[in-house]
């Protein structure tokens, strides 16, 4: 644990929680460097089956806290947004995508700039009905970031993205579950558990089919129809070679729920 991210183990599940609720969970050198290294160890720790990513409070988050941004333009310092990027977000968004196991964004109030832009690299976002989604960067004279242009078009299609990031009004819980950026809404009180039960049920699943099933999206969206389909064959031979599947093939001829390991 650090001071501004939680990290606390539910069986199989990883729940991390961005705590910085009092400026709405806005990243700042300290959390983006404790969440690379939490999603690291995440990935590499075969006991976890699951991430959970959340935030403390009303917020998922804020996004760049613009704090640190306003001393240094005050101090007329030269910015460079880029290599900052490369630095703290890239690693991030890297790792959840190549992850072999469901990142589940519980989007628990505002997603915004940066924050959007993660729970946009995560496989699923799951909100509660007050949560909003917001591309604020044009409200700053920025471009989108944190990889929220390579994923918002593929999520919602090309005109609805390009209208969400140049208008940067905020998106209602509802709307955002009718166009298929959240999958999945419940109402506040529920959500905190409902969230966890929700990647607690993913960690019990045959998790390897999952990291299969990642990675054959990933490449589809990198890969004409041709090369995908070879991908496809061989993602699928190596999935009937696992343990899960033979258990999977033995629950159902015996009519009885599967006990997968995850191998």
């Amino acid at each position: 644990m650090t001071s501004s991210l939680r990290i606390e183990r539910d069986g199989g599940v990883a729940v991390l929680t961005l705590d910085r609720p009092d400026v709405l969970n806005a990243f700042d050198e300290s959390l983006t460097s404790a969440l690379a290294t939490a999603m690291t160890e995440a990935a590499g720790d075969a006991a976890v089956r699951c991430v959970l990513l959340t935030g403390a409070g009303r917020a998922f988050s804020a996004g760049q806290d613009l704090r640190d941004r306003a001393a240094a333009i005050a101090e007329g310092s030269d910015l460079r947004l880029g290599d900052e990027l490369r630095r703290r977000y890239h690693p991030i968004v890297t790792t959840i995508r190549d992850m072999r196991k469901p990142v589940v964004a519980a989007v628990n109030g505002v997603a915004a700039g940066a924050g959007l832009g993660l729970a946009l690299s995560c496989d699923i976002r799951v909100a509660s009905e007050s949560a909003t989604f917001r591309a604020a960067w044009s409200k700053v004279g920025l471009v989108p970031d944190a990889a929220s242009a390579y994923f918002l078009p593929r999520l919602v299609g090309w005109g609805r993205a390009i209208d969400i990031i140049i208008s940067g009004e905020p998106l209602a819980s509802g709307e955002a579950l009718r166009i298929g950026l959240a999958t999945r809404v419940w109402p506040d009180a529920e959500f905190a558990e409902r969230s966890r039960a929700y990647a607690r049920d993913l960690a019990a699943g045959a998790t390897e089919a999952y990291a299969l099933t990642k990675e054959g999206l990933n490449s589809a969206w990198d890969r004409g129809l041709r090369d995908f389909l070879d991908v496809e064959a061989s993602l699928q031979d190596r999935a009937g070679r696992t343990a899960d599947y033979a258990e999977g093939v033995r629950a159902f001829l015996e009519k009885r729920p599967a006990r997968f390991r995850g191998s």
